[in-house]
């Protein structure tokens, strides 16, 4: 099916509950990169935390890709920077910092195979089984970005260490794909109706500032999210798509 079509589709998908997502259990949300977790499934965190379900984040790259020429921020520096970012936002959502884990994989060369990503994979499987998470949530697949499409292949790899879980993807970059691309079958899955938690959804994004804002602003080449990508994400409903094991990156 043509992405255009795809994602036509997927936002006419039914609308369920955080129950029919994650079978009643606790759930793990897997970002590429800090600010993921509050575009793609900032609702989902909410909702999840006000109804006391055990929610977990991993994210996965250090962020340090986002602005790679600043001078006022060099690697380290933006690092921690992204990261208090990172738990900021996860504070305004009702996740406490404990809750939150840091990979540290290389942003723009995140590792999909290999050792470094087994690795990730067996620390998502172990977050996984601390929280008895019924559901893991990571990027599409079919993102055109390279750490998101990594990110699906290490929750791929989590997902044979964990049992019976289910994975669902949400897309980020995926409404930027050319409308003629191919990305398979039409889509199942569910809508979850997070207009209830938009406050807090915006409050974390807004909190992510190095990608909303000209925070810093001695790299020409840095990234910010445009105003068209947020108000993609200001909508009162997140899309979560079905990944049967078979069809895993």
């Amino acid at each position: 099916m043509r992405a255009d079509a795809f994602l036509a589709r997927a936002g006419r998908l039914p609308v369920g509950s955080l129950r029919d997502l994650t079978g009643g259990g606790g759930l793990v949300v897997v970002a590429p990169h800090p600010d993921d977790e509050s575009l793609g499934c900032g609702g989902l965190i909410a909702a999840a935390a006000a109804e006391g379900l055990p929610v977990r984040l991993v994210v996965v790259s250090d962020g340090v890709g986002s602005h790679p020429n600043s001078r006022s921020h060099p690697p380290a520096r933006l690092r921690d920077l992204r990261e208090a970012e990172t738990l900021a936002a996860a504070s305004a959502l009702g996740l406490a910092p404990a809750r939150v884990r840091f990979l540290r994989l290389p942003d723009r060369a995140v590792p999909g195979a290999g050792p470094e990503a087994e690795a990730a994979a067996r620390t998502i499987a172990e977050t996984a089984r601390e929280c008895g998470a019924g559901a893991l949530f990571v990027t599409w697949a079919h993102d055109p970005h390279c750490d998101h499409q990594a990110a699906a292949r290490i929750v791929a790899l989590a997902r044979r260490l964990c049992g019976a879980v289910r994975v669902h993807a949400y897309p980020v970059w995926g409404w930027s794909l050319p409308a003629g691309t191919e990305v398979g079958p039409e889509p199942a899955g569910l809508r979850l109706d997070v207009s209830a938690h938009a406050a807090a959804k915006q409050a974390a994004i807004r909190a992510h500032r190095s990608q909303v804002t000209d925070l810093i602003a001695d790299d020409p080449e840095g990234f910010r999210l445009e105003p068209a990508m947020l108000a993609r994400f200001a909508g009162s409903h997140e899309i979560f798509l079905d990944v049967p094991p078979e069809t895993e990156p």
